[in-house]
């Protein structure tokens, strides 16, 4: 059976783009294949505003991301493997998803998970949606 991650990915966009609120990824940058601008990666990952008004020729396909986007008033082209997204939710509420393991990816195309560090942090803003 392929990959339900596409499918998630798609589904939560549309359900958050329908209520008027602006869809946020959280990218792995370390997994090969990410073109992202480096400048926009911190501390091994990217946060990317993948809103209508942010972003032109979005492709939410099957195996890759495409999107054309702006950093620093550039415009750029951005490339982004659906294995290595690790969430997807609202800017606005941090309501979303965070992205399963693929039960059939070989440990290349899976996103690797950082060990969470010992000094406290500050809580994240994403929610387990169930």
């Amino acid at each position: 059976m392929t990959s339900n991650r596409p499918y998630l990915i798609r589904a939560v966009h549309e359900w958050i783009s329908d209520n008027g609120m602006t869809p946020y990824l959280l990218v792995d940058a370390s997994v090969p294949g990410v073109h992202v601008p480096p400048s926009a990666v911190k501390d091994g990952r990217v946060v990317l505003n993948v809103a209508a008004r942010a972003v032109t020729q979005l492709e939410l396909g099957n195996a890759m991301i495409h999107f054309m986007a702006r950093f620093s008033g550039v415009s750029q082209s951005i490339d982004i493997p659906v294995a290595a997204v690790q969430a997807i939710y609202a800017q606005e509420t941090g309501q979303g998803m965070m992205m399963p393991a693929d039960a059939g990816a070989t440990a290349a195309e899976q996103p690797a998970v950082s060990p969470e560090p010992e000094a406290p942090k500050k809580p994240s803003h994403l929610r387990v949606i169930k």
